[in-house]
């Protein structure tokens, strides 16, 4: 699959966005940003400290892959059963003729799972060119940036499952200690009370 330059000019992962504790399937995007260049492998790592016990790959047309595992200090169970090795990084190279050209992108997927528990996950992807060129996306924004950097890794941000309520905020916890609101609440009671006792009056 081979088209038009996309406007973002670097290795991204599409959706943006995953639930923790789901299982999803990303899309690395991957443009060749060179004239005289074609790219022919895309290498994505997965963070070590967030491990995860299924990964599953496409097949890419023209594209072969290989995963490569490591052994977990510490066993995780998933389905019933003890995992003690997860997939440490997926490379995928281009055959014979295949490779994306100037002003082409290509698009590879992988399904996986369970995400972490976390704010979000960075995958360092490396791209290389029949050239020898290697470009590493693999930096990070500094806390509060707010423009990326040269060579920005591709982030995909976790947020809680819909049906779990989030905690209140600071400022929530405050309004609910209004004493306003707590003297109004307090008169509701009262006037509730005075008038199950007048009906009680009344029936005897």
């Amino acid at each position: 699959m081979s088209c038009a330059l996309p406007a973002a000019a670097h290795v991204t992962v599409v959706p943006r966005e995953a639930e923790q504790g789901s299982y999803t399937t990303l899309t690395f995007r991957v443009p060749n940003e060179r004239d005289d260049a074609r790219t022919v492998k895309l290498e994505i790592v997965i963070p070590q400290e967030q491990p995860l016990t299924s990964v599953r790959v496409k097949p890419h047309p023209g594209w072969s892959y290989q995963l490569e595992k490591v052994k977990l200090d510490q066993p995780v169970e998933a389905h019933g059963s003890q995992v003690t090795e997860v997939v440490r990084k997926i490379t995928w190279t281009a055959g014979a003729n295949a490779g994306i050209g100037t002003t082409e992108f290509e698009e590879f997927q992988i399904s996986i799972g369970r995400l972490p528990t976390a704010e979000r996950m960075v995958f360092k992807a490396l791209q290389t060119y029949d050239s020898g060129e290697v470009v590493r996306w693999i930096e990070e924004a500094a806390p509060g940036a707010t423009t990326e950097p040269e060579h920005p890794a591709p982030v995909l941000k976790l947020v809680p499952k819909a049906d779990e309520t989030p905690e209140p905020t600071a400022e929530v916890a405050a309004k609910d200690d209004n004493p306003a609101l707590i003297l109004s609440v307090a008169a509701l009671l009262l006037g509730a009370g005075g008038l199950a006792a007048g009906i009680s009056a009344r029936r005897r």
